[in-house]
């Protein structure tokens, strides 16, 4: 039996997929990226989800439909940055962990993009 992928893992390796790729795809060729035995429509019911989360446009092309990615990752892993920290009773505490956790790099790139915001 085939081991089940943890909820959302499937989402997440599509979209990895369409950030790769050098233009928009098929599901046929998003199937044939994410290796595997997953079913055609599974992977259309997954770029579906997408679509309709706003994450991947869809274009028809022909009788069926390409798929690419609304948004970069850098964009989504901001946005989910920021729905944690809406989501913390502390903010201030949650930021103060958040930075504690950077590297010397990490840290100056954020001082970096903090002086350019306020510059």
């Amino acid at each position: 039996m085939a081991q089940r992928r943890p909820m959302g893992s499937l989402e997440a390796d599509i979209l990895e997929i369409l950030w790769r790729s050098d233009g928009p795809v098929t599901p046929a060729e998003v199937r044939d990226r994410v290796g595997g035995e997953l079913a055609y429509t599974t992977i259309a019911t997954i770029l579906t989800r997408l679509v309709d989360k706003g994450l991947v446009r869809r274009t028809r092309r022909g009788r069926g439909y390409t798929y690419a990615a609304t948004v970069s990752e850098a964009e989504l892993t901001a946005a989910r940055m920021r729905s944690a920290l809406a989501a913390s009773t502390d903010r201030i505490e949650t930021m103060s962990r958040f930075v504690d956790g950077l590297s010397a790099k990490e840290a100056a790139a954020l001082r970096a993009a903090l002086e350019e915001l306020d510059g």
